[in-house]
């Protein structure tokens, strides 16, 4: 039998060969695409799944980006994604999914497969300068977050002042002096 691709969408096989090899055990699925039950479900897998049609513009963030770097179990109902506004050409906005325009710096952001993604620094950030509220849940996320990349409340303050005139700055340190406090 010959090896599977280690992330499939139904543009490499049918999708109903793809629910039919799931249903009998040789695949599960992760956001719209599908994965062999041998391959870890790791950032590299999450960010092949969501982001293969994508246009390379895009930038993976807030709970998107949380979930590609493993703080969530389950994707976002809608992908949330932003593009730099210096980018000359305006993407089409993917199917599923919300598009942003962001100051955005290079090492704000790293490469996860061929997908960019806000690093967790930044989606910690993010997460806690966006949202009418901010629940129980958001707060755990941010926690996995911070434990997964090593972050302290001293980088998050970093990352705050690193800008002079970023909006909802006061919000989201006062969001995460309740995570890290």
């Amino acid at each position: 039998m010959a090896r599977l691709a280690p992330v499939l969408h139904a543009g490499d096989l049918p999708l109903a060969e793809l629910c039919a090899a799931r249903l009998d055990g040789e695949l599960f699925g992760v956001d719209e695409a599908f994965l062999p039950i041998d391959v870890a479900t790791g950032a590299i897998a999450r960010a092949k799944a969501a982001g293969r049609f994508w246009p390379g513009r895009l930038i993976a963030e807030r709970a998107t980006a949380a979930w590609i770097w493993g703080a969530t179990v389950d994707p976002p109902a809608r992908h949330q994604l932003c593009t730099s506004k210096d980018a000359r050409a305006r993407p089409p906005v993917p199917a599923r999914s919300t598009v942003r325009e962001v100051t955005i710096a290079p090492d704000e952001y790293a490469r996860v497969a061929a997908l960019r993604v806000t690093t967790p620094l930044r989606t910690v950030v993010d997460l806690a300068r966006f949202g009418a509220e901010y629940t129980d849940a958001d707060r755990e996320i941010t926690l996995t977050l911070a434990r997964l990349d090593g972050l302290t409340l001293t980088d998050c303050r970093e990352a705050l002042d690193r800008r002079r005139n970023l909006p909802a700055k006061k919000l989201a340190w006062s969001r995460l002096l309740t995570v890290f406090g």
